[in-house]
């Protein structure tokens, strides 16, 4: 285990970043899924109406169309949030409840990590608006709900419109971000390093230090992957976000393995 990602972690210095893998690890439906259930909602059939565009754009496709996102929103809520699943089994959700993280940043809208820490009786405010920035209690680890939230419809980025106004990286959320770095290291779990979105973030937390007055002081980063990549990692590496690779191949045995070491 890296020694400045233990200590960083140990003295409640590490932000931890969690993405879609995290919740996947809960069996939650897949994108491929959701772009089913819009196919259907439309009267399309799902293998031809998932080659007409991206996600984001039968997304758009579909709110255009219906005029709202809220009824896909609700089976997309009632899917995520099974009464089948629990919670208390997930190894994952309890190492993080149980880490000493400050902050937990997650792009997945479902409620599991709020969940997680009701049940392991761990304390947080979740923030997934300006009302929630104003009302957070000082010194309680805080759930920033980054691309929304399933309680507030209008929160969701879901559409192609949504994503590219999250893109100007200019609400007070993304303000609340730029203050974060400054003084923590970030470690992301759960995230394809191939994604083109988290490509994306990375780069602008890099950019957010180059603007900095002292951008040499940047605390590092870390994303956790259990498949090596030799040009991400190069690449990567030039913005300051140090790749940690597992050798074990089933990825949820290999985020629980490193969770443990970090937290224990």
């Amino acid at each position: 285990m890296n020694a400045e990602l233990l200590r960083a972690h140990r003295t409640g210095k590490l932000m931890l970043f969690v993405g879609a893998g995290v919740s996947a690890n809960l069996s939650l439906p897949t994108w491929g899924e959701l772009i089913a259930r819009i196919a259907q909602d439309l009267g399309y059939d799902p293998k031809i109406f998932s080659t007409y565009g991206t996600p984001l754009a039968l997304a758009e496709y579909y709110k255009r169309k219906k005029g709202t996102l809220g009824p896909l929103r609700s089976w997309m809520d009632r899917e995520w949030h099974k009464p089948s699943t629990d919670i208390s089994t997930s190894e994952i959700h309890r190492l993080i409840t149980l880490g000493r993280f400050s902050r937990i940043y997650t792009t997945n809208y479902d409620r599991w990590l709020e969940m997680a820490h009701d049940k392991f009786e761990v304390p947080y405010d979740k923030i997934a608006s300006v009302a929630d920035l104003v009302s957070a209690t000082e010194g309680r680890r805080q759930i920033i709900k980054f691309h929304g939230d399933f309680d507030d419809e209008t929160s969701i980025v879901l559409d192609e419109t949504s994503y590219f106004q999250r893109l100007n990286y200019d609400s007070p959320l993304d303000i609340k971000l730029s203050n974060d770095v400054l003084g923590n290291s970030v470690l992301f779990i759960g995230y394809s390093i191939s994604d083109f979105n988290i490509r994306l973030l990375f780069y602008r937390l890099t950019e957010m230090w180059g603007r900095s007055l002292l951008p040499s002081a940047r605390p590092k980063s870390y994303v956790f992957t259990n498949r090596p990549n030799p040009v991400a990692q190069e690449v990567l590496g030039q913005w300051g976000i140090e790749m940690i690779v597992s050798e074990e191949d089933d990825p949820k045995k290999a985020l629980t393995d490193f969770l443990q070491e970090l937290v224990s």
